[in-house]
């Protein structure tokens, strides 16, 4: 298998995949594209039809979707124990909450941050409910710490902590009991640190 590059954007979702990178302790490569007219070039829709960053290459392979990326590193490189093995108890709820924050927390988020509301009855066919029912689950999930699998720090945190991170910043998520500390404790880690100072420096030059 032939080396990591990681095509994305300082200003993009880019940056948490960058962080699992950086959990990794694995060499890797990464190619900025700008936004505009070299992430909608042909070249660039060669490798991820949908014009969007991130987007992984390994070797042959191309992996896109965050959830999807972090996900695949996660089993890929066991040695970051970044994930519960298969046949761990604790592989059930990693999924969930990885799955719940690309899933049902994101897309109740965009849709209320972008004003739009389901009529009367509509909730039912929605896969996130609504914003209140995402927010009330996870302060929920957050009650039994440090992290969302018990003292062992996942991928799931890693794309929980930089959801919730936007979103407070952004004052698109409410401050509820648990959030800021659970983001802070996840933002401390070195290799965060590193994968903003990665970021922060690429969206000044």
């Amino acid at each position: 298998m032939h080396g990591l590059t990681l095509y994305s954007n300082p200003q993009s979702r880019g940056r948490l995949v960058h962080w699992m990178l950086e959990e990794l302790h694995t060499p890797y490569e990464t190619v900025w594209i700008d936004y505009g007219e070299e992430m909608k070039s042909p070249h660039y829709r060669a490798i991820n039809p949908m014009g969007k960053v991130p987007a992984l290459v390994h070797g042959d392979l191309l992996i896109t979707e965050c959830a999807a990326i972090c996900a695949y590193l996660a089993d890929r490189f066991p040695r970051a124990q970044l994930a519960p093995p298969v046949d761990d108890p604790r592989r059930a709820a990693y999924l969930r909450w990885l799955f719940f924050s690309a899933g049902p927390l994101e897309q109740a988020v965009t849709a209320n941050t972008l004003g739009w509301r389901a009529e009367p009855g509509q909730e039912r066919m929605l896969g996130f409910g609504s914003l209140n029912d995402c927010l009330d689950t996870l302060e929920q999930a957050l009650l039994g710490g440090p992290w969302l699998c018990g003292d062992h720090f996942t991928a799931a945190d890693l794309y929980l902590a930089a959801q919730l991170g936007w979103g407070l910043m952004q004052g698109s998520i409410e401050a509820r009991p648990g959030f800021a500390e659970f983001v802070a404790a996840a933002n401390a880690r070195p290799a965060a640190e590193r994968a903003r100072a990665l970021n922060d420096q690429a969206a000044a030059s």
